[in-house]
């Protein structure tokens, strides 16, 4: 089944990869509830819990910056579904479609 975010827990995906791609480290909590306008570090803590808890955010605890998204989207895993879906039988093909869709990978 796709996980299914929440608008702010999208928010707090695209902000972490942002600055992530920008500094070169993950941002501090703090930095987060800046660049969001979010309430409190505990509003922040949340909604960082609720996306490791989802699978699609890794932390190391007790180490500062830590923050990684998951991502199962590379470019090799669609290449594989891509070769695969050319030379696999019908059936077979119907299987790696709801795959596709079941993991959100494009491979048209």
């Amino acid at each position: 089944m796709a996980v299914r975010l929440t608008k702010k827990q999208l928010a707090v995906l695209d902000f972490l990869r942002d600055f992530t791609e920008e500094n070169g480290y993950s941002p501090s909590y703090r930095e987060i509830q800046a660049g969001l306008g979010l309430s409190s570090v505990s509003a922040v803590a949340e909604h960082i819990e609720n996306l490791v808890n989802r699978g699609v955010l890794k932390k190391v605890t007790g180490a500062a910056r830590s923050l990684e998204i998951l991502d199962y989207k590379h470019e090799e895993t669609v290449e594989l579904f891509k070769i695969k879906m050319a030379t696999c039988s019908e059936e077979e093909k119907k299987i790696l479609e709801k795959a596709a869709e079941i993991l959100d990978i494009d491979i048209e």
